[in-house]
């Protein structure tokens, strides 16, 4: 009874629009977690009717973008790996925004060339970029969806006209003092977020956003050109060319920038492979990280053993210190991408790995020879507003997905019921550092760095073991790095491994949550020289690991994410 009513849905949706088709029953339970229950729900709705990992992912996101507006959305942009169960083929979907034809390398400087304050470069048009989200969704739905394009859509619409409850990390960051001073000096997002006095809504208040609806069945009827072409396509313009610090975005740049596939990068991490984003995603450090670490504890003990931390740390220092050099977005500029993986180069780098001690100056090392090294400056980005959804659905597919608008509701500007992105301000604000070129300067269509690590992890016969990723900035890379080895080293539930404390050994300083560790370990550390400072910062860890008894999900506690399944029966199980 069952099958044949997944039956008749997908002959429905095979019908009405064009994605991949299908002929087979679905086999066994499907999984979301993502960063608020509300697009936990939307995606258990979309796989409860036979959807696939791709449209449950598509909208849950919508949903994010209207209830999470502070992190990512329709004005952003993302990275999504796909898992195929019958093929095991691994995809990779690139949303990444583009710079503008107009874009300068120096647009993030100042009238004497020193760079701007952040958050004046963020509050402004020149920090956004071509929002590329629903290209790229457009683009994977085309290759693996399985009910109809406009059917996605209907959650999102639901809850922009009939309203939702704000929820307290949402008010949260909308009162933050750079956040209301900003965010007050749009006249969209002033008259969305803010009363009449300017205070901004509390938790608990209902709000609507007719103008999201419109956008959203915009985009359901006329897909993704509905951001390059029309209304909404003119609404970013304006509000990116609008002052202060007005940008240079046009239509022409909206038109002609798009999301493209790309062989998703992957590597050997014991008897598990780890496949992840390409550049510009710099999400090769997270693999650097879990190949050093894997010769650094070729046996490791577990999260209370200071050995297995203190490998940890120093595989994130060197890791980072090679990915601030020279990652980039490899269209313009050549980057080490698979060198800084090489089974012969992280043999070399781990013989720098002391557990006995902490490292105090931690160089790049030479991933592509002395000639690239010295062509380059190191440089530093961030991108804070970000979230994570991670999928299987009953086919035993598999979407990792991390969204982003970069900072906090991006460049403070909102068009058409959305925020835009401050995407640019993830280039680095100086072209040129020591009188080194910077690989990730500013030039125009060119891709900003990022940090964004979605993640899939196989087993060496390609059977899927784990689905992870998380927001964090540049942290990403070390949260989805402890994350699984958390699950896959120290065998920890999936809940466990994800509340357990986070450590970045991006600078000598390290940001990190020794009360979240067993007991002893933080002391033990610092015994070791080194130096635990307080994070500026939170994950947002989303996962779900294949396991013998079925799925097993978990959603990071420091947010207010949820994970639900939908059973081989129907029924729907939210945890």
């Amino acid at each position: 009874m069952r099958h044949a009513l997944f039956a008749s849905l997908l002959l429905l949706a095979a019908c009405a629009t064009t994605p991949a088709p299908v002929t087979e029953a679905p086999r066994g339970e499907a999984m979301a977690a993502a960063a608020d229950p509300r697009a936990v729900d939307a995606a258990l709705e979309i796989l409860r009717e036979g959807g696939s990992a791709v449209d449950a992912a598509i909208a849950a996101e919508l949903v994010l973008s209207l209830v999470e507006p502070q992190s990512s959305g329709v004005g952003g942009g993302a990275f999504l790996i796909y898992y195929d169960a019958a093929s095991e083929d691994i995809d990779g979907y690139d949303g990444r925004e583009r710079a503008p034809a107009g874009a300068t390398p120096d647009m993030l400087l100042d009238a004497r060339g020193e760079p701007l304050d952040f958050y004046d470069a963020q509050a402004s048009g020149r920090s956004i970029g071509t929002p590329l989200l629903m290209q790229m969704f457009k683009l994977a739905h085309d290759d693996h969806g399985r009910l109809p394009w406009a059917r996605l859509f209907e959650p999102a619409i639901r809850l922009a006209e009939e309203g939702w409850a704000i929820s307290p990390g949402v008010a949260r960051v909308l009162a933050l003092p750079e956040n209301k001073m900003r965010l007050r000096e749009d006249p969209a997002a002033r008259a969305h977020f803010y009363d009449a006095q300017g205070n901004p809504w509390p938790a608990g208040h209902v709000l609507r956003n007719p103008a999201y609806a419109a956008t959203m069945r915009a985009l359901a009827a006329q897909g993704p050109r509905a951001m390059t072409h029309g209304p909404i396509a003119e609404s970013i313009v304006a509000a990116a060319q609008r002052g202060p610090r007005a940008g240079t975005l046009t239509l022409a740049d909206l038109q002609r920038a798009d999301a493209n596939r790309f062989e998703p990068v992957c590597s050997a991490y014991r008897v598990y492979r780890v496949c992840t984003a390409a550049p510009p995603s710099s999400a090769n450090a997270m693999l650097e990280i879990l190949g050093l670490y894997e010769r650094a504890r070729p046996s490791p003990v577990g999260p209370a053993d200071a050995d297995d931390w203190a490998a940890y740390l120093w595989a994130s220092r060197l890791a980072y210190a090679d990915r601030d050099h020279y990652m980039a977005d490899s269209e313009f500029v050549p980057t080490p991408t698979q060198e800084m993986i090489a089974p012969a180069y992280l043999d070399e780098r781990a013989r720098q790995i002391d557990l006995r001690t902490a490292p105090t100056t931690v160089r790049p090392g030479e991933p592509a020879g002395r000639a690239l090294f010295e062509r380059w400056g190191s440089a530093y980005s961030e991108d804070l507003g970000t979230t994570h959804i991670a999928i299987i659905d009953a086919w035993g597919n598999a979407v990792s997905l991390t969204a982003t608008v970069e900072s906090f509701f991006g460049a403070q500007r909102m068009a058409s019921g959305f925020m835009l992105n401050n995407e640019l301000t993830d280039f680095s604000f100086r072209p040129t550092i020591g009188g080194r070129p910077v690989a990730n300067a500013v030039a125009p269509r060119k891709r900003p760095r990022s940090s964004m690590s979605p993640s899939i992890v196989t087993d060496r016969d390609g059977e899927l073991v784990l689905v992870v990723g998380s927001p964090g900035g540049s942290d990403i890379i070390g949260y989805v790095a402890r994350a699984t080895i958390g699950i896959l080293d120290w065998n920890l539930p999936v809940q466990d491994a994800l509340a357990l404390g986070n450590a970045t050994g991006r600078y000598q300083d390290i940001t990190s949550e020794p009360d979240r560790w067993p007991a002893g370990v933080g002391d033990e550390l610092r015994r070791r020289g080194w130096r635990l400072v307080p994070p500026d910062g939170t994950s947002g860890l989303h996962a779900i690991r294949v396991t013998p008894n079925g799925l097993e999900g978990g959603y990071d506690p420091r947010g207010e994410g949820a994970v639900g399944r939908v059973d081989a029966s129907g029924a729907v199980v939210r945890q």
